[in-house]
């Protein structure tokens, strides 16, 4: 079976015979249609330069009444509502000038929450040591789910120390289809522990004398397509 396993847990558990290039905006876990992955590729750009990077896209839904969801956030890992209110803002032009999408949608610009999906190799090794279920394409050593402790990565493969496993597993990043964190008491405090660095870096200073809270404008709907701007689900 081509992939390796390895690591600091223990031998090698799989011999690597294949080796593909793999690229860091892996389409296949970022979008899981081709519709998904067309979108990606008109999207993309736009994202990163307003300063945001998409980590998954699904266009859910029939012909009628679509929804077009986007999970995104800054290259520090924040995404708050007024960065969803933004990141809408930037795609909506782009969206209307190419109109990918027949018929009406709901554009819904999210962060990806704390039970996030992992998405790009960087992920992988931003979670080590936190819990993860993992999908791949193929069957390798008589399985396609695994479920571990993520032990980052390792020249392209996503190192895990799967239940019951003396060893570190190497599964390489283009075979994986789903990858989502485990919710548990630890990835529950670093949550916390997140959104209280936040709170302290975005109180503002007290008002002084006379002065009045000024609040942001709202962002514009448009007829035939409907932003729903949401914050971390957690």
């Amino acid at each position: 079976m081509a992939f390796t396993s390895g690591g600091p847990k223990g031998p090698p558990l799989f011999l690597c015979l294949i080796r593909r290039l793999v690229l860091e905006g892996h389409f296949a876990l970022r979008g899981k249609t081709s519709e998904d992955r067309q979108l990606l590729e008109l999207l993309d750009p736009v994202a990163l330069s307003a300063g945001y990077e998409i980590v998954r896209l699904r266009l859910m839904g029939g012909t009628v009444a679509r929804r077009l969801q986007i999970m995104a956030e800054r290259e520090d890992g924040t995404m708050l509502v007024e960065d969803c209110a933004a990141l809408a803002r930037a795609l909506n032009p782009v969206l209307d000038a190419a109109d990918p999408i027949t018929g009406d949608y709901t554009l819904e610009v999210s962060s990806p929450g704390i039970d996030r999906p992992l998405t790009r190799l960087k992920d992988f090794a931003a979670y080590e040591g936190f819990e993860a279920r993992l999908e791949i394409d193929r069957l390798a050593e008589g399985r396609k789910r695994f479920k571990g402790e993520l032990a980052g990565v390792d020249n392209g493969h996503v190192a895990i120390n799967l239940e019951g496993e003396a060893e570190t597993a190497l599964l390489p990043f283009e075979w994986l289809i789903e990858a989502k964190l485990v919710i548990n008491d630890a990835l529950m405090k670093r949550g916390a522990d997140e959104r209280a660095a936040r709170m302290d870096i975005s109180s503002p200073p007290p008002l002084g004398e006379g002065e009045k809270e000024k609040k942001p404008p709202k962002p514009a709907r448009r007829p035939g397509k409907t932003d729903i701007l949401t914050d971390e689900k957690d």
